[in-house]
């Protein structure tokens, strides 16, 4: 790791020095996160409540020893046993004994005056795609993956901050798809109603961060999986600005489609977890240099009155959505502007020439993903044996690629080139856009969680969906334009199912979607007041 900055150490985390120093009952420093608002915490009567604090709160609490790691360790387990098991959300679960083994070690640490950084101690489970040294990792793929030899870029960082890994959160096979079911651990289901999807792909991570099994998650986004899962599980998620957080391992140059991030129940614990995960790395040439800017999450966070908003929602009818979609989501949009905000309904994408909006959002796209995950899964097709035990949504992308799908012909390389001209006209409309607006506002998907014994939506409102992903087409603006995008949420359904917005900001304002996101969850207190049936009192 010698060629990882300062930054990529301890983001998010405290320097050994400031740790040394602000240990006993001294509240976190600014030094250990600058421009933090530690709160204060005490030792709980019930220890079971542990789990209720928020990652700042359970931070605090670790570092002024109200607690202990073994009891943190302990707590969380024992609300995994009780909850897991009724959603499938949290996978490959490490053993007790050994996991209570590390949480004394953190504590010893702690006794001799070692403090990691604000994650010392903090029970986390990794996304089953990415590595963690000495876990499988089985993409929900590969049923006997051996142990990774190393970790992953961000469990890198994670490690750094001070966690423990119990785990894995389940994911469909290879991230395909917004509904998390593989044949390795099966179905994760929805936190507010079991016999529902859970979204994907990171929908293991949601599920595990509504139900308070794991203080923050994290995910990884190519076509909305950290924006549907926290959506209909009615918690945030960021897919941050391209480059924010970096990535290892394959081609770096051209796979500027998947991205990692944060998903947790307050905007301080997303902007945290985010400072974690952010920051140059050599490794990753295309990563941001710049230090992420500080949001101001607490409670005296600046005002969002007089911010506008372009209320994109069905783009004017383009996109098919449920009604109740539209209802939920455009009464959230109400709330902003009760909050003082301007909105604007803007019906239909920006144009630029080259660009022509709203038919030329989904040509775009597909050529933009078939070549992407079509070339990462190419080998595994390849391999006759490995292609037999493909689900079809991975094939499709491959062969969408090869030999062309949906009535397409196969993906040439002037069709790459044309589609990222075109690409780069659809930044620039929307970098216009965004001389007006500080906010582009539109649903995380288009239809309300459905029942988890399905593959995916094959219509909406009668209009069929011609492929697997069809129906989650309002979250490939955000990803094209590899601007920060986050998701809050918005309400929910007659039937008490979840519903989030997706909020667009300028590039590289990942800080201005955050502090919106704090002055919503001041406003609308969603996450805290509406609990999943499964642990509501």
């Amino acid at each position: 790791m010698t060629n990882v900055s300062r930054r990529s150490l301890v983001a998010g985390a405290t320097a050994a020095g400031a740790a040394l120093g602000a240990l006993g009952s001294s509240i976190p420093t600014a030094s250990a996160a600058p421009g933090v608002a530690w709160p204060a915490v005490k030792r709980p009567t019930d220890l079971s409540r542990i789990v209720w604090w928020s990652a700042a709160e359970l931070a605090t609490a670790i570092r002024q020893r109200k607690v202990s790691c073994v009891e943190v360790m302990t707590a969380y387990l024992d609300h995994i046993d009780q909850i897991n098991p009724q959603v499938n959300a949290i996978v490959a679960l490490r053993p007790r004994a050994d996991l209570l083994a590390e949480a004394a070690e953190k504590d010893r640490l702690l006794d001799a005056g070692d403090y990691q950084g604000w994650m010392h101690g903090f029970p986390q489970a990794v996304k089953d795609l990415a590595n963690v040294k000495g876990m499988p990792t089985s993409l929900g793929f590969f049923s006997a993956a051996p142990p990774a030899a190393a970790d992953s870029l961000i469990v890198e960082r994670v490690r750094a901050a001070g966690a423990i890994f119990i785990g894995k959160t389940n994911t469909p096979e290879f991230g395909l798809g917004s509904h998390t079911y593989n044949n390795v651990f099966g179905t994760t289901l929805n936190a507010y109603d079991p016999s529902r999807s859970a979204g994907g792909s990171s929908g293991g991570a949601a599920v595990a961060v509504a139900l308070r099994m794991l203080p923050v998650a994290d995910g990884s986004d190519f076509f909305g999986s950290l924006r549907n899962p926290p959506g209909w599980n009615n918690v945030l998620g960021l897919r941050p600005s391209y480059g924010r957080v970096p990535g290892l391992g394959g081609e770096q140059f051209v796979q500027q489609g998947g991205t990692e991030g944060p998903i947790a129940r307050t905007a301080a614990d997303l902007a945290l977890f985010l400072d974690t995960l952010a920051g140059y790395d050599v490794r990753a040439p295309l990563s941001i240099e710049q230090d992420l800017p500080r949001a101001t999450t607490g409670k005296g966070g600046p005002s969002t009155r007089g911010r506008r908003v372009a209320w994109m929602a069905d783009l004017g009818g383009y996109l098919p959505m449920e009604p109740e979609v539209l209802e939920v989501t455009g009464a959230a949009v109400d709330r902003m502007r009760a909050m003082g905000m301007r909105v604007d309904k803007v019906d239909g994408l920006p144009t630029a020439p080259g660009f022509a909006g709203n038919a030329d959002l989904w040509p775009t796209w597909l050529i933009f993903r078939h070549w992407l995950v079509g070339g990462i899964l190419k080998p595994l097709y390849d391999n006759a044996a490995l292609r037999a035990q493909m689900k079809p949504e991975a094939i499709y992308e491959v062969e969408g690629l090869l030999t062309g799908a949906d009535g397409n012909p196969a993906i040439s390389g002037i069709d790459t080139w044309n589609g990222s001209v075109k690409r780069t006209a659809m930044y620039q409309a929307f970098r216009t856009l965004f001389e007006t607006y500080d906010y582009v506002v539109l649903p995380t998907a288009q239809v309300f969680p459905f029942d988890a014994d399905e593959h995916w939506p094959s219509e909406i409102q009668g209009t069929p969906m011609s492929s697997y992903h069809r129906w989650m087409e309002v979250t490939a603006i955000g990803t094209l334009l590899g601007a920060p995008t986050l998701a809050m949420p918005a309400g929910f359904s007659h039937d008490g199912l979840p519903m989030g917005l997706q909020v667009i900001g300028r590039n590289h304002d990942d800080a201005g979607v955050l502090e919106l996101a704090a002055a919503w969850e001041r406003e609308t207190g969603f996450v805290e007041d509406h609990l999943p049936p499964l642990i509501a009192p």
